[in-house]
């Protein structure tokens, strides 16, 4: 009893006392990833909400021509329950085929509404011009649309476009290099130095000496076995391991369209003194009327007469110390009861002065 008691006071001793992150929450594997794929097909069974263009009836008869219907010469097939859409989705890494994906179906024409329609066999191409799924069903479409005789419309979402739920089956799957690989490259989402010295430092730490090791700001190379079951295990492994990601720069971000300021907690501001205040323009018009003497033969004029004023309101100074951190800033400018433009204007004079040691970003 005794002996499981101090192994247990050992185990709390020896836990971080702050966990960190995983490292499949900041880096990838490079070459794992999803492809993109695209396609061109037809939608069918619209309720007269189809296209009117050209190309969606050279579509509907080249399709007719395959399945060996020949429609006459010069014959236009304009069928309003027809459009012509561009089908696209992701195709997860490591699909295998027989797995289903999910598509997003959008019209190319002047489509009303694809509500109701279903799309017919439709192949999906990668970046090389190869058809790695085929999609059809029937589409799911979250908008609507409603009109009366007199013109009057009115059209909730979208209804142009649709999702198919599981509407493409994969037929081909993508050659990933991860089986073959003696190295895998751990990508960092954010570029930062020390995170990946961490990381390398964390497999280090657990597997061995010099089984990582960091090629730049964004990249950290790892020694994996070669049998690709064991490689999945090691992966699953490092995937796993918590690290302590460092720090993000000081930033000060503005945004001057809604007035939001959004300052990190590494913001410091130099020895400085700032006036801040408000000009109030007045301007306020009274205008006159000017009465000719009798018989002088003039008319009576209204004379405009304005008075201009100008104020200065909330004439604050603000004082910073050595090292003031981003509470003080704060803190000083809501006491004065300054508004987000306030602190806005402050820090741009900080800036500009050489006494905000942050970066400033304005979008």
């Amino acid at each position: 009893m005794k002996a499981r008691l101090w192994l247990g006071i050992l185990l709390l001793a020896l836990a971080p006392l702050a966990r960190g992150e995983r490292i499949k929450d900041l880096a990838s594997i490079a070459g794992v990833r999803a492809n993109q794929l695209i396609g061109y097909g037809l939608v069918v069974g619209l309720n007269g909400t189809g296209d009117k263009t050209k190309f969606t009836g050279q579509t509907l008869r080249n399709m007719l021509a395959r399945l060996g219907i020949t429609l006459p010469p010069g014959v236009n097939p304009k069928s309003k329950n027809v459009a012509a859409v561009a089908v696209h989705a992701e195709l997860p890494p490591f699909a295998k085929p027989g797995q289903t994906l999910d598509v997003t179906v959008s019209s190319l024409g002047d489509a009303k509404s694809l509500r109701g329609g279903t799309l017919l066999m439709t192949p999906l191409k990668g970046i090389d011009g190869q058809i790695y799924a085929v999609a059809q069903g029937n589409l799911l479409v979250g908008g609507l649309t409603a009109s009366g005789q007199d013109g009057s419309r009115i059209t909730v979402n979208i209804p142009s476009a649709g999702r198919i739920p599981n509407g493409a089956t994969v037929e081909r799957a993508v050659p990933s290099p991860f089986g073959n690989a003696r190295y895998l490259t751990l990508n960092l989402h954010r570029a930062d130095f020390t995170t990946a010295q961490r990381i390398a430092a964390s497999i280090n730490r657990i597997l061995g000496p010099d089984t990582a090791r960091p090629l730049d700001a964004t990249s950290v190379q790892v020694g994996a076995p070669a049998d690709p079951a064991q490689k999945v295990t090691f992966v699953s492994m490092i995937e796993n391991l918590e690290v302590e990601p460092g720090e993000a720069p000081a930033r000060v971000i503005v945004n001057a369209r809604t007035g939001t300021v959004v300052v990190s907690r590494h913001v410091r501001v130099r020895p400085a003194a700032v006036s801040h205040g408000k000009l109030v323009v007045t301007i306020r018009e009274n205008p006159k009327v000017s009465q000719p003497a009798p018989f002088a033969g003039g008319t009576t004029t209204v004379v405009p007469q304005s008075d201009v004023s100008i104020e200065e309101q909330g004439k604050h100074m603000f004082v910073f110390d050595p090292g003031v951190s981003l509470n003080d800033l704060v803190r000083a400018v809501n006491a004065v009861g300054a508004a987000p433009s306030d602190l806005v204007a402050i820090l741009e004079a900080l800036k500009n002065a050489g006494a905000l040691e942050a970066e400033l970003i304005v979008i």
